[in-house]
This record gives C-alpha cells, sequence and structure tokens, in this order.
C-alpha cells in the first residue's frame, strides 16, 4: 500500500500517492468487514438493480407443477413461470467521519494512524450491518412454541424441523444443509455444554467452535437483539445491499486538522420470511 508522508500530501487531490492510498484502503476496509460479519455469510447474494437508484429486487420463483402428458400440447403452451418480486430499500445512510490532529500524528506515520483507525471502522461497520441483519430476522421470524421442553437438543431439533418441513407455493421441503443456526453466546454455551455431558459425542469439546449440529451450520453471535438466542434460518433469507463510498480526506477550516470520511449506505429486508424461525420459550400449549 502507498506510504503517505504528511496530512498535506493526504488532502492533495491531485496527488497520486494519496489517492491510491485512500483507494486501497477503502478495498481492505470493505473485504475486511465481509470477512467480520456472519450476516455476509448468510444474507441473499441473488439481487438485481442498480443500488445507486436506491432500491435492488429479489425474486422468488414458485415451484414448477406437474401436468400430464400432453397437458400443453392440449394447452398451446406452457405453464407460466411465477415469480414474487421483492423490493429492498437501500435506505440506511451512515457515515463515520474522524478529525486527525497534525500533533497526534507525529509520533506515527500518518498511514499507520489511518490504518489503525481503518480497523476499528471495520468493526464498527461489520457491527452495524449483522445488527441490523438479525433485527429484520427476528422481527419476521415464526417463533416456535419451545414451551415446557427443558433439553436443549429437543429445543434445537423441534424448531429444525419447523423449518424443515416447510410446505408452500416456493418450498417443498428444505434439507439442512440449506439452514444456519445462529445462537446467543448464553445458549451456544448450554450446547457445549450438553456436548461434554455426552459419553460418546465426536465434537471436539477442547476447541471453541462445533460448527454443525445435527447436520445444520451452527454460530454464535454477539450481535442477536436483546431477549434473542435462537434464529434459525435458509441462507438467502434476508437481503442486506451495501454500497461502501472510498474514504475522502479534507482539511477542516481554520486549524490543522484532517477530517477523514467514510459514508456507506445499506437495507436490510427479509425476502423469505417463512423461512425464518425463532423459540417462544413463553407461551404454553393451547389446553395447558
Amino acid at each position: 500500500m502507498a506510504k503517505i508522508a504528511s496530512l498535506n500530501i493526504l488532502i492533495d487531490g491531485s496527488s497520486p500517492a494519496a489517492n491510491d492510498y485512500l483507494a486501497e484502503l477503502s478495498g481492505v476496509v470493505i473485504e475486511n468487514i465481509q470477512k467480520n460479519t456472519l450476516s455476509y455469510k448468510l444474507k441473499n447474494q441473488e439481487l438485481s438493480g442498480d443500488p445507486v437508484s436506491g432500491t435492488v429486487e429479489c425474486r422468488r420463483f414458485t415451484n414448477a407443477t406437474s401436468a400430464n402428458y400432453g397437458s400443453a400440447r392440449t394447452a398451446g403452451k406452457g405453464a407460466a413461470v411465477k415469480a414474487k418480486p421483492v423490493t429492498v430499500a437501500i435506505d440506511q445512510d451512515k457515515e463515520i467521519v474522524e478529525e486527525l490532529e497534525a500533533k497526534d500524528v507525529r509520533l506515527y506515520s500518518v498511514d499507520d494512524v489511518l490504518n489503525r483507525r481503518a480497523n476499528n471502522h471495520v468493526l464498527t461497520v461489520a457491527t452495524a450491518l449483522d445488527r441490523a441483519f438479525f433485527a429484520e430476522a427476528n422481527t419476521n421470524a415464526t417463533a416456535v412454541n419451545v414451551y415446557g421442553i427443558t433439553d436443549v437438543a429437543d429445543i434445537l431439533e423441534k424448531i429444525i424441523q419447523e423449518c424443515e418441513n416447510t410446505h408452500n407455493s416456493f418450498v417443498d421441503g428444505v434439507p439442512r444443509d440449506m439452514m444456519s443456526l445462529v445462537l446467543s453466546t448464553e445458549y451456544y454455551g448450554k450446547i457445549r455444554n450438553h456436548l461434554d455431558k455426552c459419553e460418546r459425542s465426536n465434537v471436539d469439546t477442547g476447541v471453541e467452535e462445533f460448527y454443525v449440529w445435527h447436520g445444520v451450520e451452527t454460530n454464535s453471535s454477539t450481535r442477536l437483539p436483546v431477549g434473542c438466542d435462537i434464529l434459525l434460518m435458509v441462507k438467502g433469507a434476508v437481503a442486506q445491499p451495501v454500497m461502501m463510498e472510498q474514504y475522502v480526506a479534507e482539511k477542516i477550516p481554520l486549524s490543522e486538522a484532517v477530517g477523514v470520511e467514510l459514508f456507506y449506505h445499506y437495507g436490510t429486508k427479509a425476502v423469505t420470511p417463512d423461512l425464518i424461525f425463532g423459540a417462544d420459550f413463553t407461551q404454553p400449549n393451547e389446553g395447558n
């Protein structure tokens, strides 16, 4: 990555070194945000449209149906392919604007200070995106009644089977390898404790993660909404288009400070809410 000798060079719009540095720094930030967000691995990637317009679209196609041989010939046409469009608005506009004082960068190089701040910006943006993603998923999740079930294995299995047996115009059952479990750290710990007590567990309980539970990818997250311990979703159930602008540096008037600015925009929407599930620990079964 290019080296920046001074704040004055950083704000020189005609400086190739400054422009290259800011472009490279932006690229590194975007790459690291993708690595640090669980939502990036789970979100819907099949979107169409230009994000600059403010919206993108996801199209969900209905299942094909079998007809008796000769039906198309008799009708003179095949069955129409039906699709349900879901519009995702990019309606969240965010910024990180920080001022660097000349005296504060004298002990370090400019690019060293900016690299350190960029690492913090990665965490800030990643947290915002994950929290928005899981909040949307939680809001649209079908709450599976697990009232009275005390065994954590039975609770998770009931939720998994609820998703597995989904049948509607778009879905005819869901394979477990298409699902992902996201657990709070507390509930993730309960599963680890459960595995520790299993005499013949095929999971190495000495490592931090166990990755798969009953054939379902499993993750722990500190970014779930308050009160949410379990989310199960099919990968792609939530869309979250993100637009990151390139870093910009500019002189702050009447000071020795330079403003470093990062702007980003995103939107979050559940595109297949019927494939998102949570747990309801409080609702009694009917008749109890």
